[in-house]
């Protein structure tokens, strides 16, 4: 079994858990009515996914 020689002090110790960043989504343009859609998503606005309509999305009536 791996056993350190020495041993690691605090700055190794840190900066190894320093690299860790939070990415930004990545964001696209639908294809069908060109809202911004995360990756690998289904369009919240119109359904569409792939160029195939996924899921049927109705528009709200504003009175």
């Amino acid at each position: 079994m791996a056993v350190p020689k020495h041993k690691a002090s605090k700055m190794q110790t840190n900066s190894r858990f320093a690299n860790f960043k939070v990415k930004k989504p990545t964001i696209n343009e639908c294809s069908q009515c060109h809202e911004f859609v995360q990756s690998h998503r289904i369009c919240k606005h119109c359904g569409y996914y792939d160029g195939v309509q996924k899921i049927s999305v109705e528009k709200e009536k504003v009175e």
